[in-house]
């Protein structure tokens, strides 16, 4: 087998000048257009057939290889976050209050450096490579929205294999683990009504702030009182907004926060209670409460098969030590939705550089990363494809 991480290392200069050039020009979720074009037209001049706008912003491309077998689906994230970026670096933003906060831009870049790589061996390969290009990630409906596309058909993919750069992780080191990686994401609006008036004349109002403010502390007790203490779960207060003067009681206030779960069953008991809270507690100030819980997506689990696999990969071209796994992470990623329905593995790879204070985490308006990790990514992916193809080349 061909040395791909040497490969991938002469695709460095490249993979930095499509990254920094993505990183100048983010786009939100579902607005990805330049960025798919960029794909597109890369991915066509490598001899791909190419599917534009599925699920509204995304790209596919289909690599067929020498001989017939298995098909293996590779995904990669484009969209950017509502950030404005603090970091004073040639490659910053050009969009205002828009930034590549949490790798994506890297993701795509890295992408674009596995599908140049497969396309010079496709005659390696024994089946087919279906290169995804998913929008939409940060706001959790780019994948739901490519599989309504049948993104997951026309080749039906046999597996599906996909990483994250990580700033908790050092350049150079990876982490992967078997069955659930990262949680089941939901999240939360919680309206309580009242009765405003007079702030000076509290007696005459059903207040709702008051009846808020008793809401997000007794919130706080799902966790640490309803749920056994070595079951993973988080349950967060993001906002609260009521009122619009210092004098006046409003007659509503709203909640909104998120659930985080690596169990089905344990979000449905946190959903309930959360029923029961705002009910006992609205109806004991004299209140009235409504409550919409949107479940945006499934835990990531990883399937053990591919998972060793990719493992043994990763080890092999990164060093045994430096592969690790890890407690499943309470953040959430939307490529649960295939993992759910096809066999995969998703996996984080290290992007951190202490050295050179690359080591702001995802969503900070400083967040970057080593492109050392660039080539990395690349060379994983490629060799994890071409040997997963070639070891089910009978099968």
């Amino acid at each position: 087998m061909s040395d791909f991480r040497e490969e991938a290392q002469g695709l460095y200069e490249q993979l930095v000048r499509w990254r920094r050039d993505l990183h100048r020009h983010p786009e939100l979720a579902f607005e990805e257009t330049r960025t798919a074009e960029i794909v597109a037209t890369h991915l066509e001049q490598l001899g791909m057939e190419v599917q534009r706008g599925v699920g509204k912003t995304g790209v596919v491309g289909i690599l067929e290889g020498g001989r017939e077998g298995k098909t293996v689906m590779l995904r990669f994230d484009m969209d950017a976050l509502p950030i404005e970026e603090a970091n004073e670096v040639d490659y910053a933003s050009q969009e205002p209050g828009k930034m590549h906060a949490c790798g994506h831009d890297g993701h795509t870049a890295i992408g674009l450096g596995v599908a140049t790589l497969l396309a010079r061996h496709r005659q390696q390969l024994t089946g087919r490579v279906k290169l995804v290009f998913q929008p939409a990630e940060e706001i959790s409906r780019g994948a739901r929205a490519m599989i309504d596309d049948g993104v997951l058909k026309d080749p039906a993919p046999d597996v599906v294999m996909g990483l994250h750069l990580w700033n908790s992780l050092p350049v150079g080191r990876a982490a992967v683990q078997p069955g659930p990686f990262m949680a089941a994401a939901a999240h939360f609006r919680l309206t309580v009504q009242g009765q405003g008036g007079h702030g000076a004349l509290p007696h005459q109002t059903i207040d709702p702030v008051v009846t808020a403010a008793h809401l997000v502390t007794a919130i706080q007790t799902i966790v640490s009182r309803n749920l056994p203490p070595m079951q993973p779960a988080v349950v967060s207060v993001g906002t609260f907004h009521a009122g619009t003067a210092a004098n006046v009681i409003p007659d509503r206030a709203e909640l909104t926060g998120t659930i985080r779960t690596l169990d089905d069953q344990v979000a449905r008991q946190i959903e309930d209670r959360l029923h029961q809270l705002a009910r006992q507690i609205t109806q004991a100030f004299g209140a009235t409460y409504h409550l919409e819980v949107d479940h945006a997506t499934p835990v990531v689990v990883n399937d053990p098969t591919v998972t060793e696999h990719l493992t043994r990969i990763a080890r092999r071209q990164l060093g045994e030590e430096a592969v690790e796994s890890v407690t499943p992470l309470m953040v959430s990623e939307d490529v649960s939705e295939f993992l759910r329905r096809v066999p995969g593995c998703y996996f984080f790879l290290g992007s951190q550089n202490l050295e050179r204070d690359l080591r702001y985490p995802h969503h900070h308006p400083r967040f970057d990363f080593d492109e050392a990790a660039l080539p990395l990514g690349v060379g994983i992916l490629v060799e994890a494809t071409v040997a997963y193809l070639n070891e089910h080349a009978d099968s």
